[in-house]
């Protein structure tokens, strides 16, 4: 398995909302998005029925607020350190918030 890191959580064997185990590993921006994911370190560790991309996944008000606060998250790590809004938008083609 690849080693992937995070810029939210060292824990990458913890849910990062609620500590529980096992978990999936989940690239915020995925599609042809993942490997800038990867990149960013905007990978966190979730619970299989949290993950938007798990097989034991139902997609509710919850999880779809999940979604939208690790890609606002992400955005603003990577406005606070990478580059500018325009920057993030050029790189992912799209923006959070």
């Amino acid at each position: 398995m690849k080693k992937l890191s995070s810029v939210f959580t060292e824990d990458m064997d913890h849910c990062y909302f609620t500590g529980a185990a096992p978990v999936e590993r989940h690239h915020i921006f995925g599609g042809a998005n993942r490997k800038l994911s990867e990149k960013y370190g905007f990978v966190v560790p979730l619970r299989p029925d949290l993950h938007p991309n798990g097989v034991h996944f139902k997609r509710t008000r919850e999880t779809e607020k999940i979604d939208e606060f690790l890609k606002v998250q992400s955005q603003k790590y990577y406005e606070k350190h990478y580059g500018s809004r325009e920057d993030f938008r050029r790189e992912f083609g799209k923006y959070a918030y």
